[in-house]
């Protein structure tokens, strides 16, 4: 055998790599223009969140959560600004998909994309891409917000930046799969916004997102435990607030350890509903 020959074997698998890196790129652009071209998505996604902080922050601003001899002291709005940023990614990953694939699927485009030669993983990863993206825009307006006019302060250590890093990554992850996994439950595009809001309303008004989280029945509590976004505004929490505020939770810390096994289960949870529980057709169609 040549030695041109093993050389032409030896680039063909970095091809079709390059190739499939191409594809998942490109798809991820298609899905990125898309949304931004669709004004209602582009809105309930990445502004409906930095809205709520302005409304809930004007109204809890001077209500101080912690007890009057702590320094540093701890408002409400500080404490409301990290549920909304865990918000924020739980829109961009969970409501964002579970709305779009339904409609997507109800106008034959999931159909489509299943009978073209475009290997099928390639569609996950534009939406994976897309996601992504859009979460990172929807963390920074709402970090800017918090910071310019409710006093946030960001992270000063490397250590937080890291825990910010990988409770905002797996948060991610855990909501994108979960939102493609639900995006079978809806049986119209037109049910998706219905079927997925209240779900989205609850877990925010259940994790500690609009109130303080140590103040909520317990049932509530055990509840909202169940979930990833209990634990993603947990997370962040330490991130953003005084680490005397660790005693201020239900636990007398901020449990990272037990933010990252929970996350981390939701992650592989959320695949193997995705791979279970995924349709490309509606059930008419079979």
């Amino acid at each position: 055998m040549s030695a041109t020959t093993t050389e032409k074997e030896t680039a063909r698998p970095v091809v079709r790599q390059a190739s499939g890196l191409s594809l998942a790129l490109a798809q991820g652009g298609i899905e990125f223009k898309q949304f931004v071209r669709t004004r209602e998505s582009l809105v309930f996604t990445l502004l409906f969140p930095v809205m709520l902080m302005l409304i809930f922050g004007s109204i809890f601003g001077s209500v101080i959560i912690t007890s009057p001899g702590e320094i540093p002291a701890v408002t409400l709005s500080q404490y409301f600004v990290t549920g909304m940023i865990a918000s924020g990614i739980m829109a961009t990953g969970f409501q964002n998909l579970a709305i779009t694939i339904p409609i997507e699927r109800d106008r034959g485009v999931l159909k489509r994309y299943r009978g073209t030669p475009m290997p099928k993983w390639v569609f996950f990863a534009g939406k994976i891409l897309c996601v992504a993206a859009l979460a990172f825009v929807a963390v920074v307006m709402l970090l800017a917000v918090a910071v310019a006019f409710y006093d946030l302060q960001l992270p000063d250590t490397g250590q937080k930046w890291f825990t910010f890093g990988w409770v905002s990554v797996l948060g991610l992850i855990a909501c994108t799969l979960c939102g493609i996994a639900f995006s079978g439950v809806a049986k119209t595009g037109r049910a998706g916004p219905a079927v997925v809001t209240p779900i989205a309303l609850i877990l925010q008004f259940t994790s500690g997102v609009f109130f303080e989280y140590n103040d909520l029945p317990h049932w509530m509590q055990q509840f909202a435990a169940l979930f990833p976004l209990k634990w993603m505004c947990q997370g962040l929490r330490s991130v953003f607030l005084p680490e005397s505020f660790a005693a201020q939770e239900v636990a007398g810390s901020y449990e990272l350890g037990r933010v990252a096994l929970v996350l981390a289960a939701w992650c592989i949870g959320g695949l193997v509903l995705c791979l279970v529980g995924f349709r490309w057709t509606t059930k008419r169609e079979g």
